[in-house]
């Protein structure tokens, strides 16, 4: 049933967008459509009213109506022009004096303006207030002249035209054209229902074969006969074979944390209620009774510590303190610091620096990830033997090789050596002590610090482990 809810509220969310493209669309057809006209339409209204501006002109200068403004015949054009485009006409002479208005408001006045000045320059203007929706024009008075004779602007021709009846048409097609609209919405309507019906039927199979899916036990892929949804099943499984993956991962670390989190435990226990069964306990058997619990304890607080750093650092590097510090005297710091344990295994600590290294590290993390390299070589060596420690580096990156000549690692379990936990058949033996965690968060540190690390090893020859960092770390871009 919910598989049902869900693919019809996928079909209808397919059935809106659609609907709203159409309507989109439509809606932007029809105000493009409308805008063009009405600019064309302006444009060709602007084109008529200089035509008739410059006729009107010639037409003063013939009846010399600038010298003597008192022609009936001119005054009845002017009119009848300005109820043509329901507009105003002014005729300005030389002097910047008003001598027509059809308005009859400004006549007798002075008229100076900055269209009126460029006019007199000899340049025509024209402007378009879509405020008011009025065109205006204004074309200069010039006499015809002869050839070879300059042209002299003696007046002015202002018209105004009003473009209310290109808008009011526009309103008229713009009605029509939203009854066309409402029929065009309805077809789309219909066709959206239809290919919304057409997209999701694909997925039904899709889906179905998907439910039918419950547990990781039945490992059969989900097929799809569809072209439309073949990349969306190859993604589900494969999805689902990293949850299967990432599953059995999972429940081995979990099974694994129970088993060595109760370890120490239980020795804890079978100590504690060694003591208590006995009576009048000599104190040299209860001082060495609690020297092992003590040890026990102790190593319940490494597992753990270094369980929570593995979980801090899965977090990513947002807990990264980067600061630039000096490799060289970092790694003579931990050679010094393992002296005491490669000295009691007897193994030779050897370091070469070939170069100073200055790199921006996180130095706790970074101590960390070498030191568990160090401390691994020395623990898993031949008696006497030796760890050998290389810095180098170039422009962009810095190199630490640490080798040993220690009993090595087979290459079937050189794939696991980063698990947690794993440690190999031979480090389950109690003569060497650790968590099992250590390479782990050695290499989640290292990648926190953009770099890499390799290992090479021979059975009963050596390790040898190339650890690869930046000397500049760069901070990953944030996703969004």
């Amino acid at each position: 049933m919910k598989r049902f809810t869900i693919l019809r509220s996928f079909r209808l969310r397919i059935f809106i967008i659609i609907l709203l493209v159409g309507l989109l669309t439509a809606e932007v057809m029809r105000y493009a459509q409308l805008s063009n006209y009405r600019s064309q339409l302006v444009s060709e209204r602007t084109m008529e009213v200089m035509e008739a501006a410059r006729i009107t002109a010639n037409k003063l200068i013939s009846y010399n109506y600038l010298q003597n403004p008192s022609s009936e015949l001119i005054e009845a054009q002017l009119q009848q022009l300005s109820m043509f485009f329901e507009g105003r006409i002014i005729v300005i002479d030389e002097n910047f004096r008003v001598l027509a208005d059809t308005y009859d408001i400004s006549v007798g006045k002075t008229m100076i303006g900055e269209e009126v000045i460029r006019c007199y320059q000899g340049k025509t203007i024209t402007n378009y207030d879509s405020g008011s929706r009025y065109i205006e024009v204004v074309v200069p008075i010039v006499p015809l002249t002869k050839p070879g004779e300059e042209e002299q602007t003696e007046g002015v021709l202002l018209i105004s035209a009003s473009t209310a009846d290109i808008f009011r048409n526009a309103a008229d097609i713009g009605r029509r054209a939203v009854i066309i609209e409402i029929v065009f919405m309805m077809l789309v309507v219909g066709i959206a229902a239809i290919v919304a019906g057409v997209i999701v039927r694909p997925f039904d199979r899709v889906t179905k074969a998907i439910g039918s899916v419950v547990t990781f036990d039945d490992e059969t892929p989900v097929v799809s006969d569809y072209k439309e949804t073949q990349e969306i099943v190859e993604a589900f499984n494969k999805l689902r074979q990293r949850l299967k993956v990432l599953d059995d991962s999972r429940q081995e670390f979990v099974s694994n944390v129970s088993h060595e989190l109760k370890t120490p435990i239980a020795s804890i226990k079978v100590l504690a209620d060694s003591l208590n069964v006995q009576e009048e306990v000599p104190v040299e058997v209860y001082k060495d009774f609690m020297q092992d619990i003590s040890v026990e304890i102790d190593r319940e607080n490494e597992i753990i510590t270094d369980l929570l750093n593995l979980v801090r650092m899965e977090k990513g590097a947002s807990d990264l303190r980067i600061e630039n510090r000096n490799i060289n005297e970092l790694l003579e710091q931990i050679v010094k610091r393992l002296g005491p344990l490669a000295r009691k295994n007897e193994v030779d600590l050897i370091l070469e620096s070939h170069r100073p290294v200055n790199a921006d590290i996180d130095e706790v993390k970074f101590t960390q990830a070498i030191t568990n390299i160090i401390e691994n070589g020395i623990k898993y060596n031949k008696h006497p033997g030796w760890v050998k420690i290389a810095l180098d580096a170039d422009h962009q990156y810095m190199t630490i090789d640490i080798s040993d000549s220690g009993v090595g690692i087979p290459e079937a379990e050189q794939g696991h050596i980063y698990e947690r936990f794993y440690r190999g058949d031979k480090s389950h033996s109690k003569e060497i002590s650790g968590t099992g965690l250590g390479l782990s968060l050695t290499r989640k540190s290292i990648l926190l610090h953009r770099g890499s690390i390799e290992v090479n090893s021979v059975v009963g020859e050596g390790t040898d482990f190339v650890v690869k960092i930046p000397l500049s770390y760069i901070q990953e871009q944030e996703k969004k």
